[in-house]
């Protein structure tokens, strides 16, 4: 399967004023790109590329005063399989994790595992431990948790998600990858695209899309609590603790978002994949 993934976003300053981007297909993809990956700008700025703490290839540039639109576009062949799913996958012990994913079972800026872990192991204590208490956590997020575009916020927490039982796809993650810390599985945000391949198309326009992975056996999974069904054509640009380390784009001075269009369409058989 190819899919044609793209964006072009436009914020308007009142300054200069730097700004990081995360638009890049995230390395672990770049065998599967059939085109360049390639961040651009108008007007033409430098951007300068390099890799964050979590290993995501991130772009920086100084937008000057007034609108500049950030643009990509890309060809990228996928398997066409759904999230993989393995009922079998255990939990592993604290002490017997390999020593990278301690760091996500910590809480983070969106995920405050200390306040909400007597609630999961009320919850899900009494769950069998590995895939089949991660879906469980899943199944309690997706069937309690409302989508609601107009009762999220920047600064939306999972215990605000918990308690409001509202939120768009990222509160959804952030509740699930804090339920899941908070019973010693590991659990990142992940962002990227996620189109309507495979489902009836969404009433909505394109976004791009929010999951998280968990630690489970010896490998990352991937899981999404807000749609919670497996689903094909996704795309990585992202992982982090959460949406803080993901921001697609980080504006440190004051920006108006004026223009917001993304793509991530499979490529119908026969047809140029280039045009």
């Amino acid at each position: 399967m190819l899919i044609r993934l793209g964006y072009d976003i436009a914020l308007s300053f009142l300054a200069p004023a730097p700004v990081t981007a995360l638009l890049s297909v995230h390395p672990s993809r770049y065998a599967d790109l059939r085109e360049p990956d390639v961040v651009t700008t108008t007007p033409v700025v430098p951007i300068e590329q390099f890799f964050d703490l979590f290993g995501n290839r991130m772009s920086r540039f100084v937008a000057p005063a007034g609108e500049i639109r950030l643009q990509g576009r890309t060809l990228i062949e996928d398997t066409g399989l759904p999230d993989a799913v393995h009922w079998g996958a255990r939990e592993i012990p604290v002490e017997r994790l390999p020593p990278e994913t301690l760091r996500y079972l910590l809480g983070s800026r969106y995920c405050e595992v200390e306040l909400l872990s007597p609630i999961a192991a009320e919850l899900f204590g009494h769950v069998a431990p590995g895939w089949a208490r991660v879906q469980a956590i899943c199944d309690w997020v997706h069937t309690r948790v409302s989508y609601s575009f107009g009762q999220s916020s920047p600064t939306r927490t999972a215990l605000d998600v918990f308690t409001g039982r509202a939120g768009v796809c990222r509160d959804f993650q952030h509740l699930a990858i804090t339920f899941c810390r908070a019973m010693h599985i590991p659990a990142r945000y992940a962002a990227g695209y996620l189109g309507d391949i495979g489902v009836p198309a969404a009433p909505i326009p394109m976004d791009f899309s929010a999951w998280f992975e968990v630690y489970l056996e010896d490998r990352w999974w991937t899981f999404d609590a807000r749609h919670n069904t497996p689903r094909q054509g996704r795309v990585l640009m992202a992982t982090g603790l959460d949406a803080a380390d993901a921001a697609l784009t980080t504006t440190y001075g004051a920006a108006t978002l004026t223009h917001f269009e993304v793509v991530s369409d499979e490529v119908p058989a026969g047809a140029h994949p280039f045009a």
